[in-house]
């Protein structure tokens, strides 16, 4: 009897151990928060946008429009939700990139902007602007370590 009550008090005693050791090394939101889904955009200045974007269009089969070329793709394995990755030469004179000194952006596809942003926060990340919504989506800009500026966007599916 002394044997069975042993087993049953070391069975349960194990059982809620590993509850407690899930517990305090699991943290669900901040890992799926943080999920940046795909590049949303590559942006780069240039001396001639106009020039560039025929050369690429000419030369590398860009299918391109007024913003530079759009690259549609699904994501993951649902071939039912499309997605966009945006291509977009910006005039070397442009201030879009500023308060960054580099020549270049991108642009990262992110999951819950609001929730993200405010982690960013509190982890002291520099949020460069507001956040601003527009119909195909949520955008802020943040800088890195370097000072390489960010773009967040949680498109509008």
């Amino acid at each position: 009897m002394k044997k069975i009550i042993f087993l049953l008090i070391l069975v349960a005693g194990s059982f809620l151990s590993g509850f407690a050791f899930r517990s305090v090394i699991h943290q669900p939101n901040i890992s799926k928060m943080k999920k940046v889904t795909g590049i949303g955009g590559i942006f780069f200045k240039c001396k001639d946008p106009k020039q560039i974007t025929a050369w690429y269009q000419q030369h590398l089969g860009l299918d391109t429009n007024p913003y530079g070329a759009t690259f549609e793709w699904f994501e993951g394995f649902d071939s039912t939700k499309k997605a966009q990755t945006q291509w977009s030469p910006f005039p070397e004179t442009t201030k879009y990139l500023d308060p960054s000194t580099k020549d270049f952006m991108i642009n990262y596809r992110v999951e819950n902007l609001e929730a993200l942003v405010e982690e960013l926060k509190k982890e002291g990340v520099t949020i460069v602007d507001k956040m601003e919504t527009y119909d195909y989506g949520k955008f802020i800009h943040i800088l890195d370590p370097e000072g390489n500026k960010i773009e967040l966007w949680e498109p509008k599916d």
